[in-house]
């Protein structure tokens, strides 16, 4: 008999941990494997990396459970008792509904104002995700077929047939307003025209859906593929123990020394369907895959399961980008693929607010607000110009829960980018400054239509001082390269099923037991391998369980 086959996992994330546990769970007794994890940081877990703040338990990458309803992070969660926890953590009470929304320059939105553009906004949302049914006629005002209008006229506007969600909704936007030209003045919101209210409100939308999504620009974001992404049914939560319960869960029924920290990958090196030989060592096929570390040294495998990031695979498809690579390199399906589909960058700030500060900008409130913030989004006059422009994107600054003094806000795109290049003094004073112009001093009265209110520069407001400042760099991390995918406009669902696919794609039974071109030789996982899941945790469990059954099938294992 020849040697047991190596299988080795490079990542120690979701994915890879979730197949290495399958593994071993299921072939450990027979010892039929040899198993590896790699991983090229210092800490296992990836993209989740729970952490603590001023005392309070923080996520620093995956935040929410996405719906409880079916999620097999939620039944391992309650399995292990992560969500119950004596230290407070992040939305430890969920999503609050006491939220103050602000316009810039301090004026608090009126649910008159807000309510129906946050309804436009929600109902093509939901259209495009196949959630909105053609109302009944007795309905104050047909969402429905204003989008099915919106999305007509996106498709005459588009030479190939190529719809994103954010021409889809800014049409939207603009047919909501030809159905409803006759609006009234408003009244107590300086020189605020209603609609450009109404458009920063749309915007402050937008803002979210870039953060959910990771999509920098919704216009890049293709509207097809909204109707595939699937959510589990029920509550969002977050996990009170941290999201680094269910890692390290997984990771508990490994052997020590199967996870080797520190080991980055610079090559893979595999044996193509071109290769009309493998070289032989005693009579048997040497192992096909040969892994390069960065310290120079190299490790042979019979099949390797890739889990890295879509951003490091996107770097790796590029050979003189001195990073992580294939040789030879992927084939063009592969390479195609990666490159057409999205992958953005979101980062997290968290800031202490000081002790000292006044919590009076709510009347009857002792902490600071869940604050919705719309900002003016056209140069303007009306514009505070000392607001830095990373934040005029951030839809929010929120407390981790209630009467936290830790508030945390989201960037995406160029502004997450942004947000890692800057000092901790810079990012105090840009929210220092953001926030001044959104809470004004309540005890001093100003006429509703002073400039003094709709500008921001107040002569006195209420000052928000920081004491404390971290934040996420997901995007500069060469083990990452950004946050997480998303479909693009160019590319499809049929992308994700064929990162996933393994290579070689094409072998004969001939060349098995002749020994060329062994099967399998390199897996894919990930959550940007899950069609329908991609860009979540429980894509990436998935795409692990996927990849392990696929070996336990392959060497004919019958617990699966």
């Amino acid at each position: 008999m020849g040697k047991k086959p190596r299988i080795v996992i490079i990542g120690a994330g979701m994915a890879g941990l979730t197949a290495a546990n399958k593994l071993y769970t299921c072939a450990s007794s027979k010892d039929l494997f040899e198993l590896c994890v790699v991983e090229g940081g210092a800490r296992i877990g990836g993209r989740i990396n729970t952490s603590e703040f001023c005392g309070d338990r923080i996520e620093m990458g995956a935040t929410w459970i996405h719906g409880i309803g079916g999620s097999p992070i939620y039944k391992i969660s309650q399995e292990i008792h992560s969500l119950e926890s004596q230290q407070p953590w992040e939305h430890m009470d969920g999503f609050s509904a006491e939220t103050k929304k602000v316009a810039e320059g301090g004026f608090e939105l009126n649910p008159s104002v807000f309510d129906p553009v946050s309804t436009l906004f929600n109902s093509l949302l939901n259209f495009a995700q196949h959630k909105l049914d053609q109302p009944s006629t007795c309905e104050k005002f047909d969402y429905y077929n204003l989008a099915v209008k919106a999305l007509k006229i996106c498709k005459n506007n588009s030479r190939l047939g190529e719809v994103s969600v954010g021409s889809f909704l800014r049409q939207g936007l603009k047919s909501f307003w030809d159905c409803v030209k006759d609006q009234e003045e408003l009244k107590g919101y300086g020189t605020w025209s209603r609609k450009l209210l109404e458009e920063a409100i749309f915007a402050m939308h937008e803002d979210t859906q870039r953060a959910d999504t990771s999509a920098g620009d919704l216009f890049t974001l293709d509207f097809n593929a909204e109707s595939e992404y699937q959510m589990f049914p029920d509550e969002e939560i977050t996990i009170a123990k941290g999201y680094m319960s269910i890692i390290e869960h997984l990771a508990s029924v490994l052997p020590p020394g199967l996870i080797q920290l520190g080991r980055k990958v610079s090559t893979i090196e595999w044996q193509s369907e071109g290769n009309k030989s493998i070289q032989m060592e005693n009579g048997h096929p040497l192992r096909p895959v040969k892994l390069h570390f960065c310290d120079g040294s190299a490790m042979l495998a019979d099949h390797v399961i890739v889990t890295v990031s879509l951003g490091v695979l996107k770097a790796g498809i590029h050979q003189d980008s001195g990073t992580f690579k294939f040789t030879p390199p992927l084939p063009s399906f592969k390479t195609e693929a990666i490159s057409r589909l999205g992958y953005g960058v979101v980062n997290k700030l968290f800031l202490q607010v000081s002790p000292s500060n006044e919590y009076d900008v709510i009347k009857g409130s002792s902490s600071f607000p869940f604050l919705h913030m719309a900002f003016h989004r056209s140069d303007s006059e009306l514009r505070n110009e000392k607001i830095p422009w990373w934040m005029r994107r951030t839809a929010s600054m929120c407390p981790i829960y209630k009467k936290s003094n830790v508030l945390r806000s989201w960037f995406v795109g160029k502004e997450a980018l942004e947000l890692e290049s800057l000092t901790d003094e810079e990012i105090i004073d840009g929210v220092s400054t953001t926030i001044s112009s959104f809470l004004p001093q309540p005890h001093k009265k100003e006429d509703s239509n002073s400039r003094k209110l709709c500008n921001g520069n107040h002569v006195e407001n209420t000052e928000v001082k920081f004491t404390k400042v971290l934040r996420t760099k997901w995007g500069n991390d060469p083990l990452f390269l950004g946050s997480y995918s998303y479909v693009a406009v160019g590319s499809s669902g049929e992308d994700l099923d064929t990162i996933a696919k393994p290579l070689p794609e094409n072998i004969c039974s001939s060349c098995e037991s002749t020994g060329f071109v062994p099967p399998l030789q390199i897996l894919f996982a990930g959550e940007a391998t899950h069609r329908t899941h991609y860009s979540t945790t429980h894509g990436a469990y998935f795409s692990g369980l996927r990849e392990a059954n696929r070996l336990l099938q392959h060497y004919h294992c019958e617990e699966i």
